[in-house]
């Protein structure tokens, strides 16, 4: 899978809490946005119109339901549940852009502003969607934090849609709020629902299942904490030290003693495979995977947001999950 382009890895602070030096970049582009959605009457193209969000949908006995999702990896889910009752909106939606830096603009406080129903993954992973919300309260508005959903306080590993479990959660939680949103399609979200699981996402489960079914216990190294989730919930034994993980994730430098203790890892094959997040390539990270491949060991790649634009969360996990199965099969000859 080609990499998108390397992002600015030092400036990054995924688990981190919102800090002085982080308010005092992004605090004016918040504020000037917010300031012109309140004085805006229009909608920008792609945005939630806050004048529709009562708007009778002809299909339906209910409403056109205004949702806003922070990234669009929850986005592609909360459309793929809602159908033609919801108008959903993500934020987060160019594989080129950093969850973790982005500054908000006056499209996206119209947004929320019109929203009925907003999806923040939180954690401290989108602390900025936590000021737009808390900007722009909206009457009535449902609002869905990931991490409090699936009880990962501020601090865990924020990552959750790389957990199989915690997405048949937020399957769950969003269909459940649909339904008290607009009773009237109750059935139809549903059948939706249902389809969803049973179909759309049989592949997604199907991999899941098969890789933890083949492979559980395999010993694997990774460049960065997005890939724990994933680990887990796949039964595969994440050796790589959690300090390092958390450091190139959170875009700080790793100690020695982490590095030394990979590059042994890697040179004596304690690992059977190595998983990169390619959006994050760090020198670090790129002298890894380059020691890795030197050593015969399988190299795999996952991404942090939905590539290339445009696909839906199924084919992007699927299309990771097959690469690293098939990381898992050269590595272990079955």
């Amino acid at each position: 899978m080609k990499a998108a382009p390397l992002r600015r890895p030092l400036r990054r602070r995924r688990s981190a809490p919102v800090t002085a030096s982080r308010l005092a970049l992004g605090g004016a582009a918040v504020v000037a946005a917010l300031t012109v959605a309140a004085c805006s009457t229009g909608s920008p193209s792609g945005a939630a119109d806050p004048a529709a969000g009562g708007k009778a949908d002809a299909k339906g006995g209910g409403r056109t339901i205004q949702v806003v999702a922070a990234e669009n990896f929850w986005g592609s889910i909360a459309s793929q549940l809602g159908g033609s009752h919801v108008h959903v909106t993500s934020i987060i939606d160019n594989p080129d852009a950093d969850p973790h830096d982005y500054e908000p603009t006056a499209a996206d406080a119209r947004s929320v502003a019109g929203a009925q129903y907003t999806i923040v993954n939180g954690i401290g992973y989108d602390a900025w969607a936590d000021k737009l919300l808390s900007a722009t309260p909206g009457s009535g508005r449902t609002d869905l934090k990931v991490g409090d959903l699936v009880g990962i306080k501020p601090g865990g590993n924020p990552h959750r849609w790389y957990s199989p479990s915690d997405v048949h959660a937020v399957i769950d939680r969003i269909s459940a709020d649909y339904k008290k949103i607009d009773p009237a399609d109750a059935a139809d979200f549903d059948r939706l629902k249902t389809a969803f699981e049973t179909q759309t996402l049989a592949p997604y489960d199907h991999a899941v299942a098969g890789i933890k079914a083949t492979y559980a216990g395999t010993p694997i190294g990774a460049s960065e904490s997005i890939v724990s989730p994933l680990a887990e919930g796949l039964g595969l034994k994440m050796l790589t030290p959690a300090g390092f993980l958390n450091a190139i994730s959170e875009g700080s430098d790793p100690t020695a003693h982490d590095k030394a203790l990979i590059d042994r890892q890697i040179t004596g094959r304690q690992i059977k495979v190595y998983v990169y997040n390619s959006q994050n390539a760090t020198p670090d990270v790129q002298q890894q995977v380059k020691a890795a491949k030197a050593a015969g060991i399988p190299v795999a790649t996952v991404t942090e947001t939905l590539t290339p634009a445009g696909a839906s969360f199924q084919d992007w996990q699927v299309r990771q999950l097959q690469g690293i199965q098939q990381a898992l099969a050269k590595a272990a000859g079955k």
